[in-house]
């Protein structure tokens, strides 16, 4: 047992080493790329924003689209339910930005278990150009996302382009939730990107082409799917097309939330996660440092052993988290609780635990199971 932590431990050192390697790497590439955008590069783009609901940032995060420094660009929204909420947030959007070509699509029309492809499915008719950007409605971004973005794309072999992003929240449990954006997903994000390149796409931004999209089965072939994003950037890269992570970071707004609403949100990330990507989840038993420090702690009976990987671990453990989360990430929910990581880091153990104690899910009131490959199939709460 003694050995069986010290390995955990050092494997979590190994882990936190490579995250620093690989932030430091994209990074640093990232700054030089983000003064490097070719003005004159500026393809026709369809904006798709699946809706559902609505809260007190849904208006500003929709109207950051509204407000981009490009110069030819139309914004679909896609929504179920002409008794939605956000039906009245668009309809002011229509009025605030009367230049900007945005339309909304009303259909109760279902293409899949997951609505919010289906959203996508009936907004993507209205499309008017070969390049697609989706993003979800709780992101906020500036001015200048539109052209940056893009960029990747004057590259033909690239066919997906997606986005890392900070969260901004509101209250202590979404705060302690979005700890956990910076300080653990993402930088598992940037280690899965240097061990294998980009495989797989990140719901904050997607942008693809058409002719990808066409050619892996259309939006249809993820309908089924609960971690759609994933798919998106997937099965191009296995259709040989390059995926890649772009330089501009955008911001995740999340509202208040109670107890409740984490545990579902992080039970349904992890069990999507679990069956989407089983291996490389069961893979995360060698990243939980925190834990696996302590536990060779107690082992050792409290040793000056015990005592120094603890210190060197945790060490390098919030190295990583504030490299990554407070320099680059710029994120300020890692700046001002950076010092309840290791707190987070055991919720995620907690969690990471109870994900193979089931395979179903609740997503805005409904129960799903999770089936291999991580589709899902629809049942009744």
């Amino acid at each position: 047992m003694v050995y069986l932590f010290l390995l955990l431990s050092v494997s979590a050192i190994v882990y936190y080493c490579l995250a620093i390697y690989a932030a430091i790497q994209f990074f640093v590439k990232s700054k030089i790329q983000s003064t490097q955008a070719d003005l004159t590069f500026h393809p026709a783009v369809t904006i798709l924003k699946p809706i559902c609901g609505s809260d007190d940032r849904t208006y500003e995060n929709l109207a950051s689209f509204c407000r981009q420094d490009y110069p030819n660009y139309q914004i679909i929204f896609g929504i179920q339910n002409q008794t939605d909420s956000s039906v009245a947030i668009i309809q002011k959007l229509i009025q605030d930005f009367p230049t900007v070509d945005i339309q909304a699509v009303v259909s109760d029309r279902v293409h899949g278990t997951n609505l919010k492809v289906s959203n996508l499915i009936n907004a993507a008719t209205q499309g008017k150009y070969d390049i697609l950007l989706i993003a979800d409605s709780d992101i906020s971004v500036g001015s200048d996302y539109l052209q940056q973005v893009i960029q990747p794309l004057s590259d033909p072999k690239v066919g997906v382009v997606t986005c890392a992003y900070r969260s901004q929240a509101q209250g202590w449990i979404s705060t302690f939730e979005a700890l956990g954006v910076s300080t653990e997903f993402l930088p598992s994000v940037l280690v899965a990107r240097q061990l294998e390149g980009m495989t797989f796409a990140l719901g904050a931004t997607i942008v693809i082409r058409q002719s990808v999209l066409e050619a892996i089965g259309g939006f249809a072939a993820v309908a089924d799917y609960l971690e759609d994003d994933f798919q998106l950037g997937n099965l191009p890269a296995q259709a040989g097309y390059q995926v890649v992570l772009s330089h501009y970071v955008v911001s995740h707004i999340m509202p208040a939330a109670t107890l409740t609403d984490l545990l579902h949100h992080q039970t349904r990330w992890a069990r999507g996660t679990r069956f989407a990507r089983p291996n490389s989840y069961f893979g995360l038993i060698f990243t939980y440092g925190t834990l696996s420090s302590l536990l060779f702690l107690w082992a050792t009976g409290g040793s000056i052993v015990g005592w120094s990987v603890v210190g060197i671990t945790w060490l390098v453990r919030y190295t990583m988290a504030g490299l990554i989360g407070v320099i680059y990430l710029q994120d300020a929910v890692a700046k001002k609780w950076l010092v309840f990581t290791p707190l987070r880091d055991l919720m995620s153990f907690g969690l990471w635990c109870y994900s193979f104690m089931g395979d179903t899910i609740e997503w805005r009131g409904r129960k799903l199971q999770m089936t291999k490959g991580g589709k899902l199939i629809d049942s009744k709460l």
